[in-house]
């Protein structure tokens, strides 16, 4: 008989003693550019699967585009059980200049675009595999790691490609993703987002004759007002969320991981205007302003209520026409805080890592989670501080790294044993 015990010591063991090699793996994966837009992640994901390789493993790599790569490794323990599945993206923002790609260590902190969102999840979740793959005879059940591409443009490449192509084979019983989250919640539920475009069009004037044509720019700056009426709107939540959200712990984890105010916005519908353009001399009365503008809505609000606000709106201002992007438009996700997932993951932290207990919070922004809860498939972010995302000097610090990775492995360990007694 297995002593998993030992198997759990030993793999503990394993991450402690291979920290140096962490490292590394998350330097030559920052040092890999892999820029969104483009999207070209070929150099990153040759990093993850050098590394996978060189322990034996077989990565496998599914893209519908050359350049967009997608790597899947897969192992399997020695009885059944169930299917947990990691998962993590390799495109990252744009980088403000050369040194984005630097990699630098310096005072505890790894520097490089990405660093935050989310090659160092992507590196920890990586790392966790391999780690459980070594002790794969001890195990019961699976264990699957995705790494993406296209995320950071909606995954219509990425992961919604891996579950249109692989299906049941990437779905898994539940998901656990290093997104940056903060090491001190554990986060279940995203806002939906209707992403779109208005365009605004008019005749057109000098700009000394007014009464010949309305300016498309103050037109649409009326319908960023009006939009703007819908901003802090709060619907009525279902009860699990509600029930969540109303945790002094929870509340006080918003506010201190996102910001003090966050624990109200995520109950919010939030109003971004984006991109405005138009005009184009300053005494020629415009002819046309584009809007580029999104919604993120929280449970409570289905799409097609969300559209409706919209185009009740818009009905006011007939010189204006309304496009949605579909690709990035799409419905609220959520997991159930109380899944068994979150307590493991909880305990792990706080127990065999010496951590502050995490608790459940809402994303501001989404991720690819919302592809398995979508598929009703439990799906929680676990990673390193969201804070200098998409910054200049982008830094993880190497603790909060190497911290992910082992809380990834131990929570991945003790879920499938769970799974196998139950």
């Amino acid at each position: 008989m297995t002593d998993l015990a030992a198997e759990r010591r030993a793999l503990l063991a394993h991450l402690r003693d291979t920290e140096a090699e962490q490292v590394a793996l998350l330097q030559a994966f920052l040092r890999a550019p892999s820029a969104n837009p483009p999207g070209d992640t070929r150099p990153a994901a040759a990093v993850l699967e050098r590394f996978l390789a060189e322990r034996g493993l077989a990565p496998q790599s599914h893209a519908a585009r050359p350049e967009l790569p997608n790597i899947v490794a897969t192992c399997a323990g020695t009885r059944p059980g169930g299917h947990l599945v990691f998962n993590g993206h390799m495109d990252v923002f744009p980088p403000n200049d050369a040194n984005g790609w630097s990699g630098d260590l310096r005072d505890g902190r790894l520097y490089g675009r990405g660093a935050a969102d989310m090659k160092a999840g992507t590196a920890a979740s990586t790392i966790a595999f391999a780690a459980l793959a070594r002790i794969a005879p001890a195990l019961a059940g699976r264990v699957t790691l995705t790494a993406v591409s296209d995320e950071e443009t909606g995954g219509r490449w990425g992961t919604r490609y891996l579950f249109e192509t692989l299906g049941e084979a990437v779905k898994g019983d539940v998901c656990l993703n290093g997104e940056p989250s903060g090491i001190n919640n554990i986060r279940f539920m995203e806002k939906g987002t209707l992403r779109m475009t208005v365009a605004v069009r008019t005749k057109g004037a000098h700009g000394g004759y007014p009464h010949l044509s309305p300016s498309a720019i103050k037109l649409a700056c009326a319908i960023v007002t009006a939009f703007e009426g819908l901003h802090g709107f709060q619907p009525a939540l279902p009860e699990a969320v509600a029930r969540a959200l109303a945790d002094p712990a929870v509340i006080a984890a918003h506010d201190a991981g996102l910001g003090q105010g966050a624990s109200a916005v995520v109950r919010q519908v939030v109003f971004n205007a984006g991109v405005i353009a138009g005009g184009s001399k300053v005494n020629v009365l415009p002819d046309r302003c584009t809007l580029h503008c999104e919604f993120r809505y929280p449970f409570g609000l289905d799409r097609a209520a969300m559209e409706a606000n919209v185009r009740r709106i818009l009905a006011r201002f007939p010189e204006a026409s309304l496009a949605i992007d579909e690709d990035h438009s799409y419905p609220p996700s959520f997991a159930d805080p109380a899944d068994p997932m979150v307590a493991i993951l909880a305990d792990v932290v706080e127990r065999d890592l010496g951590r502050p207990r995490p608790v459940p919070c809402c994303s501001l922004g989404g991720s690819d989670s919302r592809y398995w809860r979508w598929a009703g498939v439990p799906a929680f972010l676990y990673g390193p501080s969201p804070v200098t995302m998409g910054q200049a000097d982008e830094h993880v610090t190497v603790e909060e790294f190497l911290h992910v990775a082992k809380a990834h492995a131990l929570a991945a360990f003790d879920w499938l044993a769970a799974r196998a007694a139950a």
